[in-house]
């Protein structure tokens, strides 16, 4: 039996439950359908195949799970830190005892390839203890003496939050943004993409397992506009932890301004990997290729523009049209594939128009630009050459595995381009000039920058973007910073002179 069919043949161990029972939400530790009876379909991006109906929540499912979390929040709360730490390692171990569930899991509901994925699982763990170790210091501040005050800071959990978590790569971003939260002290109500709900079921069972009190985490499957809509504008619900794209974080904030709800938003990116003529234009060719065509392009942080000085650039996109050619698309179950199907019909719709539109701009389709197969949402890796910036496919978030080159001249040029779109989140710049490299990422508009690298992510460094973007940052204690606020208690450390009035 080949590695497919047998990752094929343990998957249909773990879907039968769900084919049976169906994916429910979770509301004050009880499994439930949606209270309205509804459902929808899971299908598989890879043949369109049914996977399992899951409970279409609305609004009084939302209510539900935030008066829940709103009761369930005194005692987690006031739970000792080395206990909420202890419940969150544990968390952790159930991810790693059930690994492999998750990654084909993932793969076969997102299209995502298991190479890839088979590490998302392990990535959540790690998020899960690396917040557990941080749940004692949590509510650690300063001692900032005046001259007739002691003052002391601390930080307390801010109560109920809603956490809306996207279909790329869910598994492991749903951990990114709860197991802060948890290790703070808040309680959750999460929200994941009807796209993709099935490992946010698997994470809820694994929670519970865990010891996690009732009502602490909460889920409701459902769409945007209906139980999105309610958790962002229940009063309950003190902040939305979002990921997804920059039309709907402007939704969002807007929904949530009646109850004055702190937001953190991970929106879209349009990242530049900058290419000088000086770099080790190998080893920026593996890194431009990877932060585009890795997980089917479809990662906020992908570097779906490359800027190439001109003077390498003939050179540069040879190659790259070589490599990008040799890429394996296939079936996301085999370990061999290297981009699998993308997410849904109405995504690869959209991806796929942007094909004719390039060509329409007037550039070149040097890779790609094609459907793979009849059957599923398979796309053939593209590359578009012959680019400006003022193209849509340089300006727009395609969200896909598309990559759109342009050439420039020198520092200045390459820095007004790679600035020149609504977004700011990450930036790659390859070059072994030091002064430039300094100067360079000083004026480059983006939330993270990495010099010589890939995205290589270190998780107390802060995670967020700049202008349409994002708000807010993640990592470390950024995101306590989002999840808790601040107190300063200030003691009188003798008798000073108060002002004394009527007397």
């Amino acid at each position: 039996m080949s590695d497919l069919q047998n990752n094929i043949q343990k998957l249909e161990g773990y879907l039968t439950r769900f084919r049976e029972s169906g994916i429910l939400n979770q509301i004050d530790g009880e499994a439930r359908p949606a209270l309205s009876g509804e459902t929808f379909e899971t299908r598989s991006p890879v043949d369109e195949s049914f996977i399992s109906k899951v409970a279409k929540g609305g609004a009084a499912d939302i209510d539900a799970a935030a008066r829940a979390a709103r009761a369930a929040f005194p005692a987690w709360r006031d739970l000792g830190a080395a206990e909420r730490k202890n419940i969150l390692h544990k968390i952790a171990d159930g991810i790693v005892a059930r690994a492999e569930e998750i990654a084909l899991c993932e793969c076969w509901d997102t299209g995502q390839a298991l190479r890839f994925m088979s590490k998302a699982a392990l990535r959540g763990a790690e998020n899960f203890r690396f917040f557990a170790d941080k749940a004692p210091s949590a509510r650690d501040g300063q001692a900032l003496p005046s001259p007739t005050l002691m003052n002391v800071t601390t930080r307390i959990p801010i109560g109920p939050v809603g956490v809306i978590t996207p279909w790329n790569t869910p598994f492991m971003l749903s951990t990114w943004k709860i197991a802060p939260a948890l290790a703070a002290g808040c309680t959750v109500v999460h929200k994941p993409a009807e796209f993709s709900p099935l490992t946010a079921r698997i994470l809820m069972e694994i929670a519970e397992e865990a010891g996690l009190a009732k009502g602490v985490w909460n889920l409701v499957n459902g769409f945007g506009e209906d139980a999105g809509k309610a958790l962002t504008e229940h009063p309950d619900i003190k902040a939305i932890a979002f990921v997804g794209e920059s039309r709907t974080g402007s939704m969002i904030m807007k929904q949530g301004a009646d109850t004055l709800k702190r937001v953190h938003f991970e929106l879209g990116g349009k990242n530049p990997v900058i290419v000088f003529d000086d770099a080790d234009l190998e080893r920026a060719l593996d890194a431009a290729i990877f932060m585009i065509y890795s997980l089917n392009g479809e990662r906020c942080t992908s570097s779906s523009r490359l800027l190439v000085q001109e003077t390498i650039a003939d050179e540069f996109e040879a190659k790259l049209v070589e490599r990008v050619n040799n890429i394996k698309v296939g079936h996301p179950l085999d370990p061999t594939t290297e981009i699998g199907p993308l997410i849904h019909q109405t995504h690869f719709d959209k991806v796929t128009s942007y094909f004719s539109i390039a060509r329409e701009n007037g550039a070149l389709v040097a890779a790609g630009g094609e459907r793979v197969g009849q059957e599923g949402y398979f796309v053939r890796p593209t590359l578009f050459t012959h680019a400006d910036n003022k193209m849509t496919i340089a300006q727009e978030e395609i969200f896909g595995p598309v990559l759109t080159s342009i050439r420039f001249k020198d520092e200045e040029e390459a820095l007004q381009i790679a600035n020149d779109v609504q977004y700011g989140l990450t930036g790659y710049v390859w070059t072994n000039d030091l002064t430039r490299a300094l100067q360079f990422t000083d004026s480059l508009e983006a939330g993270m920058i990495w010099v010589n690298s890939e995205n290589v992510r270190h998780l107390p460094t802060p995670f967020g973007g700049v202008k349409t973007s994002g708000i807010g940052r993640d990592g470390g204690d950024w995101s306590f910073e989002f999840y808790m606020e601040q107190k300063n208690v200030a003691f009188a450390t003798g008798h000073h002179k108060i002002p004394r009035l009527g007397a």
